[in-house]
């Protein structure tokens, strides 16, 4: 099955998701076009690379995946394409493959050159270059017959946590919200469990509040708190499935969550102190 995904930040409203989509099967029409999200704020790659990141490998290796955020055509900008991990991604010369990819290098990376013959007729990125680059290889094309191997794509740096040895305290920061107003950390478990070593306790501080245990998943809380009536609006911090330590209100939504509560924004610290 041919599959290819689309992520952009441009909304359900416009005409452009449709317009990509229909260019696509224009080129193929059965190709199976499956959406990630369209909801990304504009221009948010750290929010784009997270939702990548944590979804890409959930499709079959093989899958070509666009990523239209911060993707508007200029003749100054490049378009690339990243083999990594046995998947092809598609975007501009942006940064935000560097972000997905943070910790994996990927196995090839190409400059799109083959729209280099008609530069002129280039009004829209993602219909003009992305959509025939996914059908191409999705057709079974080579990545070089569109593209030249590229050496310097654009690096942006993903925000890593940091361990004071002398305040024995990880310090880390909000790097994304979902739709359930959860706030999410860019402190792994596989961090935390690594510079844990040797303490007997912590306590994870944000703002003027603390939390002095971290769960594994959403249920537990079920379990450790009893009647599930009785822990309406609780607040919990967990390692979410993508193995990051998140803040979480039970049963919370966008607007009574744990960004509501905690009045927590992106960007902002958050401590774990070992004790």
């Amino acid at each position: 099955m041919s599959v290819i995904t689309f992520t952009s930040d441009y909304g359900l409203v416009d005409h452009r998701v449709p317009s990509v989509k229909g260019k696509i099967l224009s080129l193929n029409e059965n190709v199976n076009i499956i959406d990630i999200s369209h909801e990304i704020q504009a221009y948010n790659l750290l929010q784009t690379a997270y939702i990548v990141r944590n979804s890409y490998s959930s499709f079959p290796k093989g899958t070509v995946h666009i990523i239209s955020v911060d993707s508007f055509y200029t003749k100054e900008r490049k378009s690339i394409l990243y083999q990594a991990d046995g998947h092809y991604f598609i975007a501009a010369d942006n940064g935000v493959l560097s972000l997905i990819f943070y910790d994996i290098k990927p196995e090839a990376v190409y400059e799109i050159t083959f729209n280099n013959r008609f530069d002129d007729e280039v009004n829209f990125t993602s219909t003009d270059i992305f959509a025939p680059v996914a059908v191409h290889l999705k057709n079974g094309g080579l990545p070089e017959v569109i593209g030249r191997k590229f050496k310097n794509p654009k690096q942006l740096s993903f925000p890593r946590p940091v361990f004071s040895e002398n305040e024995k305290m990880i310090i880390g920061e909000i790097m994304y919200i979902d739709n359930f107003g959860n706030v999410v950390s860019n402190i792994s478990k596989k961090f935390f469990d690594k510079n844990a070593v040797g303490f007997e306790s912590f306590i994870v501080k944000f703002r003027n509040l603390a939390l002095s245990k971290i769960y594994g998943q959403y249920t537990e809380f079920v379990n450790d708190w009893g009647n599930e009536h009785e822990f309406h609006g609780k607040s919990a911090a967990i390692f979410n499935d993508a193995g990051l330590l998140e803040l979480t209100i039970y049963k919370g939504n966008s607007q009574n969550g744990a960004k509501t509560l905690f009045g927590l924004k992106v960007g902002e610290n958050i401590y774990i102190e070992f004790q």
